[in-house]
């Protein structure tokens, strides 16, 4: 069993940087992969990045490429995602997420992760 708490999300004005974190706490082998994903009001959640718990492959959506970092932070055990430049269609309750295969290929298929945390929103205004 994971547990998974967010943390770090806010009301920022567009341009700005934002750090989120995920703590898992309970068993987390280094084969797990984490992932953030983010929800709108209506619409389904979107696959934003994945690492493994390792800290070694990574994956990003396409839309956040370039902008946004996922990390393993030795110091805090979490996995946190760096959020830079941020724009209003940024605006979500963002979620991250424990798969618990050890898969070739990181997965972006939310059906395909485990655990899920209650959410941290973030709110990019004009």
């Amino acid at each position: 069993q994971v547990q998974l708490v967010e943390s770090g999300g806010g009301l920022v004005q567009a341009g700005v940087s934002l750090r989120l974190s995920c703590a898992p706490s309970g068993e987390m082998y280094m084969t797990y992969t984490v992932g953030w994903f983010r929800q709108t009001p209506g619409k389904e959640r979107e696959f934003i990045a994945a690492i493994t718990w390792r800290g070694g492959k990574t994956k990003y959506a396409d839309s956040v490429k370039g902008r946004f970092t996922i990390f393993r932070n030795n110091a805090k055990s979490t996995i946190d995602l760096q959020m830079n430049n941020l724009e209003p269609t940024d605006t979500a309750v963002y979620y991250c997420a424990v798969d618990i295969r050890d898969r070739v290929q990181l997965t972006t298929w939310e059906s395909e992760y485990d655990y899920w945390g209650q959410g941290t929103q973030v709110t990019v205004s004009s």
